[in-house]
Parts: structure tokens; sequence; C-alpha cells
């Protein structure tokens, strides 16, 4: 794995809406996968999303399907995670990482946890926070 730059976490309200953003970095090549996750206080990271380095091709966790919508820039070589009516259970602290896209939707499944696919310690992490 390796952990990327996110940034664009911040606050909002119940319904609202933020865009995050991972600067991604690193020699990536087809069959690698980027993608976010992220962690309350006290509980297991979650895996949310994945995009296919190159080609595109998403996958998401069930849990935010249909509310957040993960895009690739590949001119400003970014990955996006724009999300939609967040919730207060939404508020986390937001990372994200690039590893063979095998693991990331084995994560995003739920068939491995964080630690199995070498999310469990690191990242960076961007901050975000929803009132209600």
């Amino acid at each position: 794995q390796e952990y990327q730059s996110a940034s664009g976490g911040g606050s909002v309200e119940s319904g609202g809406s933020l865009r995050l953003s991972c600067a991604v970095s690193g020699s990536f090549y087809s069959g690698k996968c980027v993608g976010w996750f992220r962690q309350a206080p006290g509980k297991e990271r979650e895996g949310l999303a994945t995009i296919g380095v190159g080609g595109g091709s998403t996958y998401y966790a069930s849990a935010v399907k249909g509310r957040f919508t993960i895009s690739h820039d590949n001119a400003e070589n970014t990955v996006y995670l724009k999300m939609d009516r967040l919730k207060p259970e939404d508020a986390a602290k937001y990372a994200c990482a690039g590893q063979t896209c095998w693991s990331w939707v084995q994560f995003l499944r739920g068939d491995s946890g964080a630690r199995e696919v070498g999310f469990a310690d690191g990242g960076q992490g961007t901050q975000v926070t929803v009132s209600s």
C-alpha cells in the first residue's frame, strides 16, 4: 500500500456536501487502485470507494453507494471523493491510499479487514465533521 496526501475536509451541516482531494504520487500501474477509507474514534477503519488508475473502474462500499462519488482527474493526478447528503455518522478522519484493485475490492466488500490489506496504521487523513 501507499498512503497518499488527502485534503478538503471540514465542517458541514447534516445534508451538506464536501469534496475531498487525494494527490496521487508514486509509480502506479495497471492493476492498482486508489481509494478512500475513514476512521471514527473508537471504530475500525472502513473502506468507502476505489477507482482504477488509468481505467476509471469504480467500486463502492454498500454503506455509501449512491451518496459518495469517486473520480480521477488524470491531468492533475488527483482522486476526488464527492460526498453528498452527509450525516452526523459520516464524521471521521478520511484518508486515501493506493493498493492492488483486488485488495481494495476485498476491503470494500468486508471480506478483508484493514490490517489484511495494509491499511491498519498510518495515513495522514483529513477530518470531516458533520453537525446535526
